[in-house]
Parts: structure tokens; C-alpha cells; sequence
């Protein structure tokens, strides 16, 4: 028993005792009475927050990645280029149950986020823990805030998240009573982690070295049973190494080799304080004050289920911490070493007991407060007009916006356009949101960066939805997400759709968010013009500066090209109506230095100057940008950039 970390009233192993007096009828009832008051505190905080994911899940647009595990679902497989199957499956079985809906789709993973308090709670029991701590330690992983927002969204990160937990349950069972259920119980959390992610490895790795650390552990590993189970749970990765030798190890290159730098970079050092806030600093204090009576406790009685868990944990919250100085850092992972912190909240409420009140209740305040920002974020995101005000800064969430309008838009092209007309998209998460949005319809993608970067390429070529090199089938509705490339990149990028697929027509420009988000909507007619290429126009707000603040009259400097037509005249707007005309046509040869591939005969001259009169505008924040008018005919708004008005 661990009775050096647990304070005694949280013991349960204590022989049968004799209630002879007043004084121990009290302190029994105001014990019943606090595990009453905190099982009814989990269960109130439980069912709010699970009522509040599934309200996200219905007014939350869809994560870019979402769509694409919808894509996989829609083709079902053993493995795919990116994932193994369980996100794909749980993605099918919601739209099964709901439609093409976006709660369905989210609806499994909710479900399984909302079981891993409950199983939080099981592993305190298998540590000793009982009562009112027991159900604390669910409460602190429901306000956890990395947990708090896992299950609104469908992705890899809940069945994976799960499975640690059910394996952690289960060794420590097996460690208290080997039992067939036991066993069990860890065969499905071996498979299902298995057919969630590769990531699942490193658990994997530190769990059985935190077993052959330690005696008691090594005793479990000579039970043939416990082999059988890891021999069941390791059929679950077959199907991934057959993908990969199928394919040339096309998914491994992805995940071990082609995402990561692999090379040393200093900002890992931000994964400590990253790490701090998402736990939050009270929390993790006593996180790590629990880690040190813990690591004395089990020095002192060797219980190997607490020695398992504190060596499990710190051994892959090490691997994590090491691996942020060399691993990727384009896409989010903070959230990784979440399963490393879930079975560790079994052990802190016997240090926030010893705490004074006021520290005790700061700690659950900023747990409240980190899981209602967390949350509250989400919640504003759904907010189309929240969306265009974060436009301008890094709080952005790009990969939830534009998805409703470009389909809007989308719809409307397609009933002007003939009957079988197909749908061709420039990358891959672009064809997933339509192909979720117009309820399955085919959706071509273009060989695209984004697809490589993200691992998809090869599956999108196993399903014969990348279109060979040549002029595209007419009629066509070619979708192109203009922002999805580097400004720096899109003139090269646009050069090489020309190279590979012909002349295009002049696109429709729907601009989102202010141009944060931009698409360009091309009409492959069979009566169009295919003589030229004519590139879509770049362009640049040089004066004033991005969130500059101005007065009176405002000069406005630039440079707007267009390879194939040029410019014919650019207009300035501001919040979205035109202010004034610019004067186009000045010496830039900067930009001609810049952008060497231009092929403009405009050099230098595509410099533009204007003015406008700010003092008719309220003061505060504003946004300015321009329109650019090709000599072709186009018409292109460009992205616009926030000022502030005295």
C-alpha cells in the first residue's frame, strides 16, 4: 500500500475495525459525506463538460484534417498513407448513424473522450485511492484543459489517448490480481492503440521498460498470457506494415523521416513552459510535488504498480520533451504527452489535501478557468464574425474558415455549369471539406505541396483522385485555395499549373475573412479560350504598414503585377468600399528583382500611389485593401490589412 503518498483515510486495505465510539461514527459519516460531495461534483462536472463538447461539435466547422479522415472512412482500409484505420472507422460509423453531419462525424470521439475520467479514476482505485480523492482525481482530469477539448473534434489523438489509458488500467490490474477480464481489457486497449496512431509506439516502449525496471514487473512478463495478449495487440500493426511494404514505406518515411527536421533547434525549450500553462502552474506544481512523494514512496515499499506508473510516465513525458528539439514544429503537438499526465492525477489529490485552502482553491480556479478559455476559444471560432476579426493576427484558426463559403460558392457555380460537370480542388484537405459538404460527391485533387507535407499524396493516388498531367477534363470546376501557398511560392506555383495542365480561364476571386482565406473558382468550358496563360495578379500594400495607425489623409503605396494580361488599374478600398483610385504604373524595380520569374512587360512600372481621407472614419480599427483590374477582364480583390484610426 502506498501509504508514504496517500494519507491514511484513503488506505482501504486496513483489517475490519470496530465503530465503539462517538468519534469514529463521525468521522465516518463526514467521510461518507465528502465522498458523496465530490462523486456529485465529477458527475455534475463530467456531464457539463461532455454537454458542452457535443454543443461544439455541432457549431464548430470542420477541422481540415476532419474532413480527410471523413475521405478515409468513405474508402475504407486496414491502413492508409497517413494513419492506420481507427479514426476512419470511428469518422464512417458517426456519418452511419448521422448523415454528413458534422456532430455525426464527431460523435464517436466524443464518446470516447468523455470514458477517460472514468478510467482515471480506476487506475486511483488500482493505486490505493478511494473515495473523495478517487473522484477528485476524475474531476482534475475533466478540467484538465488538454483533455477538456479532446473528443470535439475527430481525431487521431482520442482512440490513441483511450488506448493508454486502457492499457494502464489494465497492467495495473494485473499487477493487483491477474485475472482473464484483466487481460482482456489490455488486449483491446493494445489493439485499438495498434489501429490509432504510430505514436502509439512510445507508450508502448515506456511501459515495458517500466516494467523491466522493476522485479514485481518482470514477475508479470513471464505470465504466458500477458504474451498472448501483446502477441494479439501486435496483429493490430500488421496491416500498417503491409501499407508500407506495399508502398515502398511511404507512411514510415512520413512519420519517422520527411515531417521532422531531425535537426537541433533551441525553441524545444518551450515545451516547459508550454507544457506549464496547458496544465496549468498550480497544477503542474503539484503534479511534480506528487512525482517526488511518489518516487520516495515506492524507493521505501516498492509497490510495483506505483513504480509503474511514475516510471511509464516520466520516461515518455523524457522522450517527448527530448523530441522537441528535434521533431516537427509546423504542426500543433502539445497535446502529446497528455497521456502521460492522465494516469499521474491519481496521485495529487493526497498533495492538494495537504495544501492550505486558499492554494487548493486557486488550483481548481485555474483549472476552470484554463478549460473555459480552452473551450471558450472554440466556442468564438464558430462565430463566422469572431473568425474576421482574428484575421489579422496569429489566433486565426485557418484551418476551420472558408469551408462554408467556398462550398456556398461552389454550389452556386455548379447549377450554372452543365450536368456533368466534374469537381476538381488544387489539395487535398480543400477536396475533402467539398466532398463532405455536397454530401460524397466525387472530388478530383491536384498533386499540391500540401498534399506531400501532410502525407496524403500517396493515398490520394491510391484512390485514383489525382489527375494525370495535360489539359483537365471539360467541363470542369477547378477550385484553387490561393492561400494554402506562400506568397513567396504562389507565382512559381501558379507558373506550374500552366505547365502541367494548360491555359486557365479567368478565375472568380471569393475572398474570406478578409483574403486570409482565398480561393480562386475556374470554369473549364469547352468553348473557353486555351491560347494563353494568363496568371492571376500578385500584389502588395507597401504604406502604410500593416496595423499602423493613421490621420487625415493616408498615402497608400504599393505594386500589383500580372503575368499573361498586366494590370490595368488598381482601387484602394477600405472596409470594403473603394476610396479612391490609384495612380498605377510607377517605376518598382524592386519588385521585378524580387519576383526574377515574372513575366509582366509592365517592369518596373507596376508601382501604384493613392490617397484617401481617413477623418470621416470612426476611430479604431479598419481594414484596407485593394482591387486589382486586369487588362484581361479580371477582376481580383486582394488581401487586406488592419489599420487603426486616431
Amino acid at each position: 500500500m502506498i501509504r508514504l503518498l496517500l494519507p491514511e483515510h484513503v488506505v482501504i486495505d486496513h483489517g475490519p475495525t470496530q465503530v465503539n465510539d462517538r468519534a469514529s461514527v463521525a468521522r465516518s459519516a463526514d467521510r461518507a459525506m465528502a465522498d458523496r460531495d465530490a462523486r456529485v461534483k465529477f458527475l455534475a462536472l463530467w456531464a457539463s463538460l461532455l454537454a458542452v463538447r457535443l454543443a461544439l461539435s455541432v457549431c464548430l466547422p470542420l477541422f481540415g484534417d476532419e474532413a480527410f479522415y471523413w475521405l478515409e472512412g468513405q474508402h475504407l482500409d486496414w491502413a492508409y498513407s497517413d494513419l492506420p484505420a481507427a479514426t476512419a472507422v470511428l469518422a464512417r460509423f458517426g456519418v452511419e448513424l448521422g448523415g454528413n453531419q458534422a456532430w455525426a462525424l464527431r460523435l464517436p470521439f466524443a464518446v470516447l473522450a468523455a470514458l477517460m475520467p472514468w478510467l482515471v479514476i480506476a487506475i486511483a482505485h488500482h493505486l490505493g485511492v478511494r473515495g473523495a480523492h478517487a473522484w477528485q482525481a476524475g474531476s482534475l482530469a475533466v478540467l484538465l484543459p488538454p483533455l477538456a477539448g479532446l473528443g470535439v473534434m475527430a481525431m487521431p489523438d482520442v482512440p490513441l489517448t483511450l488506448a493508454v489509458l486502457l492499457c494502464v488500467e489494465a497492467v495495473l490490474a494485473l499487477l493487483t490480481r491477474f485475472s482473464a477480464a484483466a487481460v482482456l481489457r489490455l488486449v483491446l486497449g493494445l489493439v485499438l492503440g495498434g489501429f490509432s496512431h504510430y505514436r502509439f509506439a512510445l507508450p508502448l516502449l515506456a511501459a515495458g521498460v517500466a516494467l523491466l525496471a522493476m522485479p514485481g514487473g518482470r514477475v508479470l512478463l513471464r505470465r504466458p498470457a500477458l504474451w498472448l495478449a501483446a502477441a494479439v495487440g501486435a496483429l493490430a500493426w500488421l496491416p500498417l506494415l503491409l501499407w508500407n511494404l506495399r508502398h515502398h514505406g511511404a507512411g514510415l518515411a512520413f512519420q519517422l523521416h520527411e515531417r521532422h527536421p531531425w535537426q537541433f533547434d533551441a525553441d524545444g525549450a518551450l515545451f516547459v513552459p508550454i507544457q506549464l500553462l496547458l496544465l496549468t502552474p498550480l497544477l503542474a506544481v503539484a503534479m511534480a510535488m506528487a512525482v517526488q512523494r511518489g518516487w520516495r514512496a515506492w524507493r521505501v515499499q516498492h509497490d510495483v504498480r506505483l513504480g509503474f506508473v511514475l516510471i511509464a510516465s516520466l520516461l515518455l513525458l523524457a522522450a517527448y520533451f527530448v523530441l522537441g528539439f528535434f521533431a516537427d514544429r509546423q504542426r500543433v503537438s502539445f497535446h502529446w504527452p497528455l497521456p502521460a499526465y492522465l494516469p499521474l492525477l491519481a496521485l495529487l489529490p493526497a498533495v492538494l489535501t495537504d495544501w492550505r485552502p486558499l492554494w487548493r482553491r486557486a488550483t481548481w480556479l485555474l483549472l476552470a478557468l484554463g478549460t473555459t478559455l480552452g473551450v471558450g476559444y472554440l466556442a468564438a471560432i464558430s462565430v463566422p464574425a469572431v473568425r474576421a476579426h482574428l484575421a489579422s493576427g496569429s489566433a486565426y484558426p485557418e484551418n476551420f474558415a472558408g469551408w462554408s463559403e467556398v462550398t456556398t460558392r461552389t454550389r452556386d457555380a455548379l447549377r450554372s455549369m452543365p450536368r456533368d460537370t466534374r469537381l476538381i480542388a488544387d489539395n487535398f484537405m480543400l477536396a475533402a471539406q467539398l466532398g463532405f459538404a455536397l454530401d460524397g460527391k466525387p472530388v478530383a485533387v491536384l498533386d499540391h505541396p500540401r498534399n506531400h507535407k501532410h502525407g496524403r499524396a500517396a493515398q490520394l493516388a491510391l484512390w485514383g483522385m489525382v489527375p494525370p498531367p495535360g489539359p483537365l477534363p471539360q467541363p470542369s470546376l477547378l477550385l484553387v485555395e490561393d492561400t494554402a501557398v506562400a506568397l513567396k511560392d504562389r507565382l512559381r506555383a501558379y507558373a506550374q499549373g500552366c505547365e502541367r495542365h494548360g491555359a486557365l480561364p479567368v478565375p472568380e476571386v471569393l475572398n474570406v475573412d478578409h483574403g486570409h482565406k482565398r480561393f480562386l473558382l475556374y470554369r473549364l468550358l469547352p468553348a473557353r479560350d486555351s491560347s494563353a496563360c494568363v496568371l492571376p495578379a500578385l500584389a502588395w500594400i507597401d504604406q502604410p504598414p500593416a496595423s499602423s495607425t493613421v490621420a487625415g489623409t493616408v498615402a497608400v503605396r504599393g505594386w500589383a503585377f500580372k503575368d499573361g494580361a498586366s494590370v490595368a488599374r488598381v482601387e484602394i478600398i477600405v472596409d470594403g468600399a473603394v476610396v479612391a483610385q490609384a495612380q498605377y504604373g510607377l517605376p518598382a524595380p524592386h519588385v521585378a528583382a524580387y519576383w526574377q520569374v515574372s513575366r509582366d512587360r509592365a517592369h518596373p512600372n507596376v508601382g501604384f500611389s493613392a490617397t484617401f481621407d481617413s477623418t470621416g472614419l470612426t476611430p479604431g480599427r479598419h481594414w484596407l485593401g485593394l482591387i486589382v483590374h486586369g487588362r484581361d477582364g479580371s477582376i481580383e480583390p486582394w488581401q487586406e490589412q488592419v489599420f487603426m484610426v486616431d
